[in-house]
């Protein structure tokens, strides 16, 4: 009898040990699984954002004047004046792009002057009057000129004002001198902001 009770005993503590060992190898089974989940979620996690931010800088406005043959030279300007790589971060910018056409139409004495090396602070000044602060598609253009008695004052990131107007249907920018440009193409939608094309270099006071 005591024999038997030794044998019972002994299977009893054998069955307890496998089914030990059986939850210890479950629970690092199930521990592997989930390091395993964790890591593929983070791979997944750090491949979406290495293509958002490709997707990012694929579509700046930067890259989507580069990509217009129409901006060439104000690609070229941007680029003389320190100014491309901006154009390629974060933030939102609307930019009165003048195109080829709107440049060929500025004397080119005083283009070629602007492009040299020791001009390139005024270089900088005349790019950065085309540019305004926040992103402003055509139709809150429309709305705020419409909500201004067809007069709307923005600052650029010069610090001088252009003023936007409405001549039917189309919108024109008028400079600190009183010229004007018209939109020829608007909302060219980028990722750090909007391209409005114009069809004259806006010009500041200085």
């Amino acid at each position: 009898m005591k024999f038997r009770t030794i044998i019972l005993s002994l299977t009893t503590v054998g069955m307890l040990f496998t089914a030990c060992n059986d939850g210890k190898k479950e629970e690092a089974e199930a521990k592997a699984e989930a390091d395993r989940m964790e890591m593929e979620a983070q791979k997944k996690a750090e491949e979406d954002a290495m293509k958002a931010q490709q997707e990012f800088d694929d579509n700046t406005i930067a890259m989507k004047a580069m990509n217009n043959d129409q901006f060439s030279t104000l690609v070229n300007a941007l680029k003389q004046a320190g100014l491309a790589e901006t154009f390629k971060g974060e933030g939102e910018y609307t930019v009165f792009a003048p195109t080829n056409d709107a440049f060929n139409a500025v004397p080119k004495a005083t283009l070629d002057n602007l492009m040299k090396d020791e001009n390139k602070d005024q270089l900088q000044g005349l790019l950065k009057y085309h540019v305004v602060s926040g992103e402003w598609k055509a139709a809150d253009v429309m709305k705020a000129i419409k909500d201004n008695d067809n007069k709307y004052r923005v600052t650029t990131l010069q610090g001088e004002n252009l003023v936007l107007s409405l001549d039917g249907d189309k919108v024109m920018v008028t400079d600190a001198k009183g010229n004007k440009a018209t939109v020829v193409m608007a909302d060219v939608d980028a990722s750090n902001g909007v391209i409005h094309a114009i069809d004259k270099v806006v010009m500041p006071k200085g």
